[in-house]
This record gives structure tokens, sequence and C-alpha cells, in this order.
């Protein structure tokens, strides 16, 4: 890039990123959030089709967060920039257009948000009594369906589950305390998929991580890769 080349452009990537009444303040006085705006900042210098972002939001409080991802995605919607990132928020993950599950190493899923948790089939009914142990027998031997214990209760798929609750308090003899019916999660696909809850991963521990990507639209052959077109969910 030429000397205005640069000049122009760090004006304008600061501008982007809020940090523009900084430009003259030490790195060292900035917040993480700052920080990090300020990485992104540098990787936008010289325009890239591609941006890739290791857990980007790490360490950030909520408004920071949020001010990041709305940024990223205008990049995306505004600009055609094609993002991968890799992060342990499954909300983050809500807004990607294809996400790839890997587990030890391997990327043992990839689809849409909605393509995955459509894999699952069902809504997640949680339901919680006096005597939980007791509980998942009966809803055992009734239904024949096989109860999740977790720390909120015990926990299973089933169809329609608004419809399947009121012949669950029908035919049980041990009292339900509370019942949540909802649908399936990012998370729920994820320990469906590894059998094991969300792990934090530190460097050199990549097979522990999911692999985002957030892509811009964009059809067969276009700059950065795009497979198909797709815009945010």
């Amino acid at each position: 890039m030429s000397r205005a080349d640069i000049a122009t452009r760090a004006a304008d990537v600061l501008q982007r990123v809020g940090l523009t009444d900084r430009a003259a303040d030490r790195v060292l006085t900035f917040s993480g959030g700052m920080k990090r705006r300020l990485e992104i900042a540098r990787g936008l210098m010289h325009s890239p089709t591609a941006l890739f972002l290791d857990e980007p939001t790490v360490g950030l409080d909520p408004q920071s967060r949020r001010g990041l991802w709305s940024y990223a995605q205008s990049l995306r919607d505004s600009e055609g920039v094609t993002i991968f990132l890799t992060t342990h928020y499954m909300d983050e993950a809500e807004a990607c257009d294809r996400i790839a599950v890997i587990d030890n190493g391997q990327i043992i899923a990839l689809d849409t948000p909605s393509g995955l948790k459509g894999r699952l089939g069902g809504d997640v009914v949680t339901v919680s009594g006096a005597d939980n142990q007791r509980l998942a027998a009966e809803i055992k031997q009734r239904f024949e369906i096989d109860a999740r214990v977790e720390a909120q209760g015990l926990e299973f798929r089933v169809d329609r589950g608004d419809q399947f609750v009121p012949t669950l308090f029908a035919r049980l003899e041990t009292p339900i305390e509370t019942v949540q019916v909802r649908r399936p999660t990012l998370d729920d696909v994820f320990v469906e998929l590894t059998g094991h809850q969300i792990r934090d991963t530190g460097a050199g521990e990549a097979e522990q991580a999911r692999f985002m990507m957030m892509r811009r639209p964009m059809g067969w052959g276009g700059r950065g890769g795009s497979a198909r077109r797709g815009g945010p969910r």
C-alpha cells in the first residue's frame, strides 16, 4: 500500500471500529475490548476478501461482544467479507451461515445452524420432581423413553412436546414439580454429536473447538470461495 493509501485507510478503519478519538493514544492504555477492535482494524487495512478470527470475543464484556459482532456482520453484509471464526459461544454460532463441529481433530458435522438442529428431531422436554430417579424409571417403563439426568432435571426429546406433556402428567404416578418444552439448541447438537459438554480450550487444543464460518453472500466461483448463496439466519 502507498503511504497515502495507508493514511486514508487507517483513518477509515479506526472510525469503523470506534477508535478515532484514541488514534494518538498508546495501545498499552487500551481496554481488552479496545485492543480486540484494534486487532480487527489492523486485519482490515488491506481490504481483505476473507478474515480469520480465533475466538475474537473471549474475555470481552457483553457490550463489547455485541459491538464487535455488529461490526463483523456489517462487514459481511456491506463489504462482502467472508469471515471464518472459532467460538465457544453458541449465540455467536447462530449468526453464522455454516457451522463445522470439530471433535478430536475431525470434522464430524457441517451444516447450517437450522440444519444441525433439525438433525436432532423433536422438542426437548425437561422435567423434575422430588425423586428424579424414580421419575426416569417410570418414563422408561411407560413410554420407552430414556431420560438423561441433567443439572436441571431429566431431559429427553419427543415430537410435538407441547402435546406430549399432558399425556405425561396423566399417565405418571410419580409427581412432577417442573416441566419445560423447547426447541433444540446448538448446545444440544454439540452434546449429541460429541457426547460431552463444551470444554474450555487453550493453545494446542484445537481438537476440542468448533470451527464456525460466517460467509458472505456469493455464488460459485466468487471471491472468498463461498460455495452457495447465504446470509444471516
